[in-house]
């Protein structure tokens, strides 16, 4: 974990007698900690404390009693961090791209429920497709568990397009989800869904959705109109070019089959019939 300076930590443990006299243990272990008036941990770096912690079995310490476990504890922490500094000397800078990760983001409290869908469908549909840890409060910030770098930037840009508002221009790469009569239902965002209408699926004419899609088949679409009401209208036409070898022409089976047809009867042997001649 990159951080700004080595870390190390020590024990400090404590006998006292009925007189007033005591002894300040140091890297104490489980039966110092067990018989012992104190249990004391210091953690910091080389340049002072960053954390302490203590339990007592007694009434209280004195000052010299506090005095003398931190300068014994600086003398043991200093030490760690040397033989520490012999193996390394300092954060790599960033982490490797296949260690877990957490990441966390805010998102607008009037997104929450877009993220979070009807009965948690679209934040557990997230879950499942990237294998994710996701939790979200009250406020917006949103906790993202993954195990490596690359799926914890795919979550976070799939929560970017759901809280993101659709506009015209904006371009998906969609998951058909519903094949209809006069067109295709696709999935924008686990949350939005646009119509792809039979005839902004080609330039060509197509006759019939389900001769070009079937349902969870993916398509680049182009946001052409968002109505009133939030409706949306898609495009996957608008992204094609002049003679786009990408265009798809449903219809093209029943057009060779009836070009085919229009040609004359091959004569035995393979040869075409001379026109003029039908002998």
């Amino acid at each position: 974990v990159p951080i700004s300076s080595p870390v190390a930590g020590i024990a400090m443990g404590l006998i006292t007698d009925e007189k007033g006299k005591f002894i300040v243990l140091t890297d104490i272990q489980g039966a110092e900690d067990h018989i012992g008036d104190m249990d004391f941990k210091v953690a910091g770096t080389k340049d002072g404390v960053t954390a302490l912690q203590m339990d007592i079995k007694i009434k209280g310490i004195t000052f010299e009693i506090m005095k003398e476990a931190l300068e014994k504890a600086k003398v043991a922490r200093l030490n760690i961090l040397d033989h520490m500094s012999k193996t390394i000397s300092e954060s790599s800078g960033e982490i490797s791209k296949y260690a877990p990760k957490i990441t966390t983001i805010s998102v607008p409290q009037e997104k929450i429920g877009a993220v979070i869908g009807p009965g948690g469908a679209v934040i557990k549909g997230l879950q499942q497709e990237y294998d994710a840890s996701i939790n979200i409060d009250e406020e917006g910030t949103v906790m993202i568990g993954t195990n490596n770098s690359e799926t914890s930037d795919n979550v976070v840009k799939a929560i970017k397009a759901i809280i993101k508002d659709v506009e015209v221009g904006d371009i998906y790469d969609a998951k058909v989800a519903k094949i209809m009569p006069f067109g295709a239902f696709v999935e924008l965002t686990p949350s939005k869904q646009g119509l792809l209408h039979i005839s902004e699926i080609s330039k060509e004419r197509v006759e019939d959705v389900s001769s070009v899609f079937s349902v969870g088949d993916k398509v680049e679409v182009k946001v052409i109109k968002v109505d009133r009401q939030g409706r949306i209208d898609v495009s996957k036409k608008a992204l094609l070019k002049n003679n786009d070898k990408n265009d798809i022409n449903a219809s093209t089976k029943k057009t060779e089959i009836s070009a085919d047809s229009s040609r004359k009867p091959m004569r035995k042997g393979g040869r075409k019939p001379v026109a003029g001649n039908d002998n």
